[in-house]
């Protein structure tokens, strides 16, 4: 079996977040098998495709090193980067059913586009012991998918040096616990910075997170009164810029990918 690697939410490598793509299977291997193989790979996500009787429709599933998870962006975009760039699927459109449901990526410029879900947002109470685990008071914080801290300025999330077992305690209820970003908005060429922490699913912080999108992307086109909102994710020695544009009760993700390896498992 083949298997790639690539650099999502990114226009060269080493920028953006690494994603382990596994050529599409007949039936699904042992779910045991597919978390080892992603503890193995130690990226954010190993993506893995079942083939359909539609050549444009495939399952998806992703895995942490730890845990296999309901919804990932930049693994998504790294899974249809590789069916049309390494494996030459010629369809425009590609339908991935998944967990959170059917998601789909279509060509948009020289990158892709992503249609996924909005995250339902409800303003909460900063929760005890959250401004001591990020290192910095929230101004504000909302529960989405994730908890996500609205703090005062972009140089503050850019500065954050969090107590990262600290945020295990964080998120119930629908949210996902130990799953927490801090973002702000910016006036350095994009529209927001932001960043994302997450041992809950074992990534103490993740280089590019497109399901972030799903909750930031509504925020923030609350906030600036408009449906297009750029991002930056400012995690240090990488990074990552996005394009969204919040479509009623979808969010529209935009962003680039470029392999930077290709393997083969010999077992």
């Amino acid at each position: 079996m083949r298997q790639w690697t690539v650099d999502a939410f990114a226009e060269r490598p080493f920028m953006g977040n690494p994603a382990a793509v596994l050529e599409p299977l007949d039936a699904w291997p042992d779910t045991g098998w597919m978390q080892s193989l992603a503890a193995e790979n130690n990226h954010s996500e190993t993506a893995f495709l079942r083939t359909t009787a539609s050549p444009s429709r495939f399952d998806l599933r992703w895995f942490t090193p730890t845990v296999e998870v309901s919804l990932c962006g930049h693994a998504t975009l790294a899974a249809a980067h590789v069916l049309w760039r390494e494996l030459g699927v010629e369809a425009r459109q590609l339908t991935f059913d998944t967990a959170s449901g059917p998601l789909t990526v279509g060509r948009f410029g020289e990158g892709y586009e992503m249609n996924f879900p909005a995250d339902p947002l409800t303003r909460v109470e900063t929760p005890k012991g959250l401004a001591e685990a990020l290192g910095a008071a929230p101004l504000e914080v909302w529960a989405s998918r994730y908890l996500i801290a609205v703090m005062a300025d972009a140089a503050t999330v850019r500065g954050l040096t969090p107590d990262i077992p600290a945020l295990l305690a964080f998120g119930d209820g629908a949210m996902e616990r130990g799953q927490v970003i801090a973002a702000a908005l910016s006036d350095d060429g994009v529209d927001v910075v932001d960043r994302f922490f997450g041992p809950g699913c074992g990534i103490d912080e993740d280089p590019a997170t497109g399901s972030a999108r799903c909750g930031l992307a509504p925020l923030f086109a609350m906030k600036l009164d408009r449906s297009n909102v750029t991002f930056e994710q400012a995690c240090p020695g990488r990074g990552a810029r996005f394009e969204t544009e919040l479509a009623g009760d979808r969010v529209l993700i935009r962003g680039h990918a470029v392999t930077v390896m290709g393997s083969v498992l010999r077992f």
